[in-house]
């Protein structure tokens, strides 16, 4: 238990206290309740928001632990999408095929992941050439989705349809007593995309504050050193991209589920670079940061486009021109780290107000 406990708390993760893990089990408990009180759009709302966090901690793993800036998230995200869309309409939604699907789909985001790592990771590709390397492998596969849509490109029964995507996509159910299913849409998705998230962000936890992500967190400062030290840094960072890659898959499934449809646009360039924005704002190299950054990233922007789509962009692009100029290691990891500070800068502040109060106070009485 202790060994447990350690590795949640460790070196490589904000948040350690009683304090902190009190407000996360209040949080956690809201977030349960919340379904009770809420209306159905603001819980379907939340659910999609969700929905996003898998692929902005896969990329926090990789780029935040690993070093590796990734643009290859959405590639992941569509593939995985795609893949549950074809695999679910094929078999059907019952007897929990979807499920099989979900699993289906996960495993070709990972084996793709794999490959296309190997050869990138072995093939000795690093810095802004990873980066672009992945960039062009979400841009050939959106690119090539694009132009599925004639009645020549099926699956099966499933239809790519172009730039208009696939739809009637089935929602994720498995099979309950008497021959009934449970269908995850409102509420009972909102509780899965809730449950695995809990899950996903506490392995994560144990995976980056274990020995695995602490050598990891090495390469990442001097890849040469922790080579030398004896340390096969293409195995890790392979491993990292991997697991990062196929949360962003889980995120592409769940996406497709909640919404029963997918399009080639999820995978275009605006779309491949919000996972940056949303990583960058909250803190890469913090899981938690990661997830609070991302959550008001999208929040933000969905407030903006209500507004308009070209005025949330700017303001979204101006956000990650400040972060990058101003605060390069996130918004939250920057309050964090430099909380003593922020918090004497207030007491010394209330001292003066004191201060300054007393003088004028004698001063009107004399």
């Amino acid at each position: 238990m202790r060994a447990f406990l350690s590795l949640l708390n460790g070196p490589q993760t904000f948040g350690s206290s009683r304090g902190f893990w009190a407000t996360a089990i209040a949080v956690f408990l809201v977030a349960l309740l919340f379904p009770l009180v809420g209306d159905g759009y603001t819980v379907g709302n939340l659910a999609y928001f969700g929905v996003w966090v898998f692929m902005a901690l896969g990329l926090s793993l990789i780029w935040g632990y690993g070093g590796m800036l990734s643009f290859g998230q959405t590639a992941f995200f569509g593939l995985a999408g795609y893949s549950y869309g074809v695999i679910a309409i094929n078999l059907g939604a019952n007897y929990g095929y979807p499920v099989l699907a979900l699993f289906c789909a996960l495993v070709i985001a990972a084996v793709l992941a794999l490959v296309l790592g190997y050869f990138m990771i072995y093939g000795r590709i690093t810095g802004v050439f990873v980066g672009i390397v992945t960039l062009s492998v979400t841009l050939t596969f959106a690119t090539f989705l694009n132009q599925t849509a004639g009645p020549e490109w099926r699956i099966g029964r499933a239809r790519l349809n172009g730039y208009n995507g696939m739809t009637r996509i089935p929602s994720l159910s498995i099979p309950w007593f008497d021959g009934d299913k449970i269908t995850f849409r409102g509420p009972a998705l909102y509780y899965l995309v809730l449950v695995l998230l809990v899950l996903c962000y506490l392995g994560l936890r144990i995976m980056v504050n274990s020995r695995f992500g602490n050598v990891l967190v090495a390469i990442r400062e001097n890849p040469e050193r922790a080579e030398l030290l004896g340390y096969d840094i293409r195995r890790y960072q392979l491993v990292a991209f991997v697991v990062g890659s196929t949360l962003a898959g889980l995120s592409g499934v769940l996406y497709t589920a909640w919404g029963q449809f997918i399009v080639p646009a999820a995978m275009a360039l605006p779309a491949a670079a919000m996972p940056i924005i949303w990583v960058a704002v909250g803190g890469r190299k913090d899981l938690t940061a990661t997830l609070i950054g991302t959550l008001f990233v999208l929040w933000l922007f969905q407030t903006l486009i209500v507004i308009s789509q070209q005025y949330a962009l700017i303001v979204i692009g101006a956000l990650l021109l400040v972060t990058i100029l101003v605060m390069p290691g996130g918004y939250i990891v920057w309050v964090v780290e430099n909380r003593d500070a922020i918090f004497n800068w207030r007491r010394h502040r209330a001292e003066r107000l004191a201060e300054s109060r007393a003088v004028a106070s004698d001063g009107a009485s004399e």
